[in-house]
């Protein structure tokens, strides 16, 4: 059992704050997938004006900021799982010091953020 401030039990956070994760879960797909969408969108709309006016200075330059802007979105949408896979990789080392029952609650919370919509054993909704 950990403890912070002589009283305050964190060991069972996630399962006593599923819900929560869960709604921060739902906000994190959202944005996972509408901020990239919407960055690349906006660049395919400038390179397009960039076209339309057939200057090929322009069109270099809209190029160079598609491309960049894809990348971002390209980022965007893959940080909240790298960000869960390292946090995985140093629970999994934590479980194998200390005991599994951390681990496990550690899986709610990475279903509940990575996964709101599943239910199961491995997933948010119970």
């Amino acid at each position: 059992m950990f403890t912070i401030l002589d009283g305050i039990d964190v060991s069972n956070f996630c399962s006593e704050a599923s819900g929560i994760l869960q709604l921060v879960g739902w906000i994190l797909t959202v944005f996972k997938i509408a901020i990239p969408l919407l960055i690349i969108v906006y660049g395919i709309f400038d390179f397009g004006k960039a076209v339309t006016a057939a200057k090929d200075d322009e069109i270099k330059k809209s190029v160079k900021s598609l491309m960049w802007r894809a990348i971002a979105g390209i980022v965007i949408f893959f940080i909240p799982s790298i960000v869960m896979f390292i946090f995985g990789a140093v629970s999994n080392y934590s479980s194998e010091r200390n005991g599994l029952e951390e681990s496990m609650d550690f899986n709610v919370c990475e279903a509940c953020i990575l996964r709101p919509w599943t239910k199961g054993a491995d997933g948010c909704i119970q």
